[in-house]
């Protein structure tokens, strides 16, 4: 079964930057995208980034693009967010996710896109 945690939450300074890990286990193949997603105060969940573990395609957020990377560390076992120039705007609870995407056209960062969720971590960006 897989299982998502995530960390590295925290508060941070508008300008300043942060990573986020998720840690997966569970993975039975590489026929896995994974996406990170966040819910601001009074907002929806929505997608900022993704990724395809077995090629390695990635898409972001129009919000996000430029100043967030998306990556995964060698073993697989590890999904990063690095996060910089960040606005208050950022400010949200956190999210990775993952589901099998075998198929897919391109890499989606949709929620209902994902079907095993971590518990979230929160991001506060103060000005």
């Amino acid at each position: 079964q897989v299982r998502l945690v995530e960390s590295g939450g925290g508060s941070v300074q508008a300008g300043g930057s942060l990573r986020l890990s998720c840690a997966a286990t569970g993975f039975t193949d590489s026929s896995y995208c994974m996406g990170w997603f966040r819910q601001r105060p009074g907002k929806e969940r929505e997608g900022v980034a993704g990724i395809n573990l077995g090629g390695g395609y990635t898409d972001y957020a129009d919000s996000v693009k430029g100043r967030f990377t998306i990556s995964q560390d060698s073993a697989k076992t590890t999904l990063f967010l690095q996060m910089h120039s960040l606005k208050p705007e950022d400010t949200a609870v956190y999210y990775c996710a993952a589901n099998k995407c075998t198929g897919w056209a391109r890499v989606y960062v949709l929620p209902y896109a994902y079907n095993v969720w971590g518990q979230g971590t929160q991001v506060t960006v103060s000005s």
